[in-house]
């Protein structure tokens, strides 16, 4: 092969795999060693993992890490958990390790790559999103049951339902045959729990926007950090905060006390917390507002006061 064709194989290979080729690869394309590692000494690759390699320059494209770490961990592995929930968007993404599901054997460890090994991984449970070979929703949903906060989970099986990625039928059904397994109970007793799908979160704050909005009333900061927390609605000069609940997590007494203490911690530094779910959004908007204009007057009338007795 002349080697302008040669590069021309590489570009299309790359340009398939978002960028990414393997050591393997390129050998078959006809690549010695040598000038494997001579492109790597002149930046032509960029190492992502031993063995598998960025062309032309070092930054991953979307899905670049994913397949990348997917290509390290050889034949049959897929991108899973909470790798898996940030490509099918039920989750956002995050940076970190990326999560493998690697079916037999697999000896050794990958720098940058969470593993997780199982006997064997039904072909039902594995997908494509753009070319990445990936848990299915339903699978991946499981894998999140195990590893996430009940939150985390609910908001992600809201997202899955709504955007029909997956249904209550094939996540049943997945549950039967997964057998005793880390996730099952967890994931079951929310399906269970109510069978409408709840509003996702994204979904939530913008209702709750808008309600905000036809009422006229401050605009609030939304998803904002607040020293160690981030909260979803701050009304900063009121000392006010609004955080969605989702109504199936509360059954989970780690939840409720973890929401009690972070409330606590925020309560220790002059912030009131006033918690909704996503149920009194849809089902009692004007009881709601009611509540929240009555806690920004409070606020109002409080802030008002120490800037007179400061004065």
């Amino acid at each position: 092969m002349s080697k302008r064709s040669l590069e021309r194989e590489i570009a299309t290979l790359a340009a398939r795999q978002r960028g990414v080729v393997t050591r393997a690869q390129l050998v078959r394309l006809g690549l010695t060693r040598d000038a494997i590692d001579n492109r790597l000494k002149s930046s032509r690759l960029h190492a992502l993992h031993r063995g598998v390699y960025l062309v032309g320059h070092p930054h991953p494209a979307p899905g670049a890490r994913e397949l990348a770490a997917m290509l390290a961990c050889g034949r049959g592995a897929v991108v899973s958990h909470r790798s898996a929930a940030g490509l099918w968007r039920l989750l956002p993404e995050l940076a970190g390790d990326i999560h493998v599901t690697v079916p037999g054997r697999f000896q050794g460890r990958r720098p940058g790559i969470r593993l997780h090994r199982v006997a064997a991984l039904d072909r039902r449970d594995i997908r494509t999103v753009g070319g990445i070979p990936v848990t299915t929703p339903a699978r991946t949903l499981l894998d999140l049951a195990a590893v996430v906060s009940p939150r985390e989970l609910e908001q992600a099986l809201a997202e899955a339902e709504a955007r029909s990625l997956t249904w209550r039928k094939a996540l049943l059904a997945l549950l039967a045959r997964a057998g005793p397994r880390p996730g099952v109970a967890v994931l079951r007793s929310l399906i269970e729990a109510d069978a409408t799908p709840a509003l996702t979160r994204s979904e939530a704050e913008e209702r709750l926007l808008a309600l905000i909005r036809a009422a006229e009333l401050p605009a609030p900061e939304l998803n904002v950090r607040l020293g160690a927390h981030e909260v979803d609605f701050l009304w900063r000069e009121q000392r006010l905060v609004v955080e969605v609940d989702g109504f199936r997590y509360h059954s989970s007494r780690a939840a409720f006390e973890r929401d009690r203490l972070r409330d606590a911690e925020l309560g220790a530094v002059g912030f009131r917390v006033m918690r909704t779910t996503w149920r009194q959004i849809v089902r009692g908007p004007e009881a709601l507002v009611a509540r929240i204009t009555r806690a920004l007057a409070g606020g109002e009338r409080a802030r008002s006061q120490h800037v007179e007795e400061g004065s």
